[in-house]
């Protein structure tokens, strides 16, 4: 038998290319997503050999990660219950998709994944594979083998000599990509624990940042961001460089307990720094290219298409449609916003786009000879006939 898991070199991963090799006596190819880890990656083909792989792969996938994936769900302004930015599952849809690419490569009869049987990851992972391959078997150990715990793990590679970075004292689960990094678990399940100082990766801690605001300037073309500060830079460049922004001064860290989609509440500490300043710059940008009833109408899907990311539905037909209809609103979303960092906030202090629907002759507050005030009278009454007609059937007023 020959299995193709997706490994990270983490706790999880680590203790599963060995318990998959013993428990199913199978050939195991180890399958890293590089998708913007930086030093995580260090060392980790060796690693996965010596700890029972046959055959790792490492693909670099930043570009096409931020291009295929980050740009477009950006376009749709997503955000995940007013706060989280879809870091961790915006992922999956493409590190699922090589799964299975590479196990048609190998002839592998399955595939495998590190998500627990209490997480969200499990079924974007597993709806991803069954998406692109129906007939695709995929094996999760949370879900048989018998251990309940990380502790569990942790005693278990230390029985195998596994060496793996996580300690009983800092038992977090990480996740970072070129979009954010996470942590849960340990000392964070109390929700109203503080996260410890030493937490953060991507951001600096606000006593840290620069005494001094830094401006920088995001251009962008149809919706897609495609420079910083007047240089052209690939999409992995993008996230790169405004994540060295924003980290530097602390902006995108944020705390929050979020409603899983197998039904329960977790607590998690996210750095989403560059996508914060990217979101915010968006709506900037939007804001004076974007037809008022189209933006209200694409920002009535923003909680429905936000959803279908959180719980794993990338391939999925209806988010196949909503993204059309995202990428038409995104026609002439075109212009430089110009924004403020400092002391973790992200301030936007201008915007400006050929396709601007901006008029300061229509919207002056001096004299002018567009727009004549009294016209707003009858706009008014025509408004207001509902409520009056609903009004005085009830001869109520309050």
């Amino acid at each position: 038998m020959k299995v193709v898991v997706a490994y990270s070199g983490g706790l999880d991963t680590s203790i599963i290319l060995k318990w998959v090799k013993e428990t199913y006596d199978a050939d195991v190819v180890a399958f890293c997503a590089d998708v913007g880890q930086e030093e995580e990656l260090d060392g980790l083909e060796e690693k996965a050999l010596s700890t029972g792989a046959s055959k790792c792969y490492i693909e670099d996938l930043r570009r096409e990660f931020a291009r295929d994936f980050i740009f477009p769900m950006f376009q749709a302004n997503a955000v995940y219950e007013g706060t989280y930015l879809l870091g961790t599952s915006i992922a999956r849809p493409l590190i699922g998709k090589y799964l299975v690419e590479i196990a048609k490569k190998e002839g592998a009869d399955a595939i495998c994944h590190g998500a627990t049987g209490k997480g969200n990851d499990q079924v974007r992972f597993e709806l991803t594979a069954y998406a692109l391959n129906p007939e695709i078997k995929v094996i999760s150990p949370w879900r048989e083998w018998s251990f309940k715990s990380r502790g569990d793990l942790l005693e278990y590679a230390e029985s195998r000599g596994i060496p793996v970075p996580v300690t009983a004292a800092k038992p977090y689960s990480m996740d970072r990509n070129m979009l954010h990094i996470s942590f849960e678990g340990g000392i964070l399940e109390d929700p109203w624990a503080a996260p410890p100082e030493d937490l953060g990766v991507m951001t600096r801690p606000l006593d840290k940042t620069p005494d001094q605001p830094e401006t920088l300037e995001i251009a962008f073309v149809d919706g897609i961001p495609a420079r910083i500060n007047g240089e052209d830079l690939p999409p992995e460049g993008i996230m790169k460089r405004l994540n060295e922004i924003a980290g530097r001064h602390g902006v995108g860290r944020v705390d929050m307990v979020e409603n899983r989609f197998v039904g329960m509440k977790s607590r998690g500490v996210y750095e989403t720094p560059g996508g914060t300043v990217l979101q915010a710059a968006h709506r900037a940008i939007e804001s004076i290219t974007m037809d008022r009833e189209v933006m209200r109408i694409r920002d009535s899907l923003i909680p429905e298409y936000a959803r279908m990311v959180y719980n794993g539905f990338w391939y999925a037909p209806e988010r196949k449609m909503l993204q059309a209809a995202i990428t038409e609103s995104q026609r002439n979303v075109t212009g430089d916003v110009r924004l403020k960092l400092f002391k973790g906030a992200c301030h936007v202090e201008g915007r400006r786009s050929p396709f601007s629907l901006y008029d300061p002759e229509i919207a002056t507050f001096e004299e002018d000879d567009v727009y004549d005030q009294k016209d707003a009278g009858g706009f008014i009454k025509l408004n207001a006939l509902r409520l009056r007609v609903y009004a005085a059937k009830r001869g109520d007023l309050t």
